[in-house]
């Protein structure tokens, strides 16, 4: 346990942040499976452009590294593009 006034500060910022994050990362990946659950092409490609927006944040903000945001927009625009053929 922290006895040191800015160690207590401390324990209080990161779990503020951890939080923030969380929420961050867990809006990303329910945006992304809506994708894949959407019932046509017209809908999936609403969703993957609200999917992209979100993952374009969340790597601005430094939650995401630019890597795997490009492959989750890579692996979302590949199963809508490949919509009709696949369903």
């Amino acid at each position: 346990m922290a006895h040191h006034k800015s160690a207590k500060k401390r324990i209080r910022t990161n779990e503020r942040k951890r939080k923030v994050n969380q929420l961050i990362l867990s809006k990303v990946k329910t945006l992304v499976k809506k994708v894949y659950s959407a019932e046509n092409k017209e809908q999936a490609e609403v969703l993957m452009k609200e999917a992209v927006s979100a993952i374009d944040k969340s790597v601005s903000k430094g939650k995401i590294h630019r890597n795997t945001a490009a492959r989750k927009k890579s692996a979302i625009t590949r199963f809508v593009n490949e919509f009709a053929a696949g369903k």
